[in-house]
């Protein structure tokens, strides 16, 4: 007589674990878990209703002079020329330049239902301001233009860390499977990235499929976007799915390497956009009236107005996350004015008030503004001080800057917060990047103490041990 392949007790044994890998497979499908590991980016619920399914952040690269756009200083002409009693000269990054107070060099004016006072820089951006939240309080914690980018982006000021964007994409995925899901655009004038570089849209310490998409400014906008002529698409897709088997095979015995995960998903989602990304670059399929709209038919403003409209056809298309840099490295390349404020702010100004003017109407008219969330913001504010030169500047300042929020579930027409008589400080309702960073995620619906990812022993989170949601700028 043959022995019986299992005893009953090994068989009990084993068809209980098996029925508990079951349940266990049925309880990860239903938290989104088990979907996680084979595909990265695919979509997951938000952690409660969220207002916002994706963002576009406007990033006013260099430092945008708050008492020189939308918040509004009457005490500066008041004062013009006086010593700031008890001023740090170390606060900004050029002690030996500090000046007197110097006034506003623009016109404000009521501007919307709200009487919003707005530099007249922004004529466009003017005619919004009831769609918008603006925060007056918000302090950081660098005057040097890396720290404070990293800070923004990612909420510490130094390198290797996570970026907003990351953040979001590892929280909710992507509703696209043919375009990345976050993207980022630079400056295209030849005035160079962001200081930090593409530090400020790494995914850090998160799986590389996390990683912020650069469109290049000149040239494809993404290296092999187009397939060569000489290229069957069937020998393409064979190679490619040679690759990929060779590739989890590697994967099998290092199940733990996420950058190899990354890489396959990369491999298979730069051939998915081979067909989908020319169609969502191409803006000539924009009537005339929205490309106007937009200012594409504006010189001065034409290169930022393309980057804009490019950002509403993502987020259309289920991209998750858009970044757009105004300006480029710094000083005059970018809003770092350092030296003649008035015509470093007008002209960058004038580059991006009508184009993003024209995103948030978009937006409305299609009916997107309820869902997408419009961020306008740089990485630290700038002194009510001069800095002494030929043309006087403005130097940084990270004890104050504004920012405004739009669309995505904010309360439009108001504002928050206050910083002192002159601009100088954050005064009343202080407002932390942590806080800025924890109300982007609460509108997207995601706690921001539970979006945590383990690194190195410990659990990170976007806003470290801090922050609070801005709950009065919430609809």
């Amino acid at each position: 007589m043959n022995a019986p392949l299992f005893s009953r007790r090994s068989l009990l044994s084993r068809a209980g674990a098996g029925a508990g890998l079951l349940g266990l497979a049925s309880l990860l499908q239903e938290e989104q878990l088990l979907a996680d590991l084979a595909d990265p980016l695919a979509p997951r619920r938000p952690q409660f209703p969220a207002r916002a399914k994706r963002v576009i952040w406007i990033f006013v690269n260099g430092g945008p002079s708050q008492v020189d756009t939308w918040d509004y200083k009457p005490a500066l002409e008041k004062h013009d020329g006086q010593e700031l009693e008890g001023f740090d000269k170390f606060t900004g990054f050029f002690a030996n330049s500090v000046g007197g107070i110097m006034k506003s060099p623009f016109a404000f004016r009521p501007r919307g239902q709200c009487g919003k006072m707005v530099s007249e820089i922004f004529p466009h951006l003017g005619g919004h301001v009831d769609k918008m939240a603006f925060i007056h309080s918000g302090h950081t914690e660098s005057n040097n233009h890396s720290p404070a980018l990293f800070m923004m982006n990612c909420g510490l000021p130094r390198m290797g860390l996570p970026c907003a964007g990351s953040w979001v994409t590892y929280g909710l995925g992507s509703e696209s499977r043919d375009l990345p899901a976050f993207v980022v655009m630079s400056d295209p004038l030849d005035r160079g990235l962001p200081k930090g570089n593409a530090s400020n849209w790494s995914a850090g310490f998160l799986p590389g499929v996390y990683q912020g998409t650069w469109l290049k400014p000149k040239g494809d906008p993404i290296d092999n976007l187009f397939r060569p002529n000489d290229q069957p698409a069937a020998a393409q897709r064979g190679g490619l799915d040679l690759l990929a088997r060779l590739n989890r095979e590697h994967l099998e015995s290092r199940p733990h390497e996420t950058d190899l995960t990354a890489r396959i998903e990369s491999y298979e989602l730069a051939y998915r956009m081979q067909s989908a990304a020319p169609e969502a670059l191409d803006l000539s399929k924009e009537p005339e009236a929205t490309q106007k709209l937009y200012g594409l038919d504006q010189k001065h403003c034409q290169h930022f107005a393309t980057q804009c409209l490019t950002a509403r056809r993502l987020v259309e298309r289920g991209v998750r996350f858009v970044q757009i840099y105004s300006g480029g490295m710094e000083n005059q390349r970018s809003w770092d004015g350092h030296s003649d404020i008035k015509g470093n702010h007008s002209q960058f100004a004038g580059e991006t008030d009508q184009p993003v003017a024209g995103l948030l109407e978009d937006l409305h008219q299609r009916g997107m503004l309820d869902d997408t969330l419009v961020v306008w913001c740089g990485e630290f504010g700038r002194l009510p001080v001069a800095q002494k030169g030929k043309t006087p500047g403005r130097d940084h300042n990270p004890h104050c800057f504004t920012a405004w929020l739009a669309g995505g579930g904010v309360k439009g027409g108001v504002s928050h917060g206050e910083s002192d008589e002159l601009g100088h400080k954050a005064a009343l309702d202080t407002v932390s990047v942590h806080d800025l960073h924890a109300t982007i995620l609460h509108l997207l619906g995601i706690d921001h103490e539970k979006l945590t990812y383990t690194y190195s022993g410990r659990r990170y989170r976007l806003t470290d041990i801090a922050g609070e949601v801005i709950r009065p700028v919430l609809a």
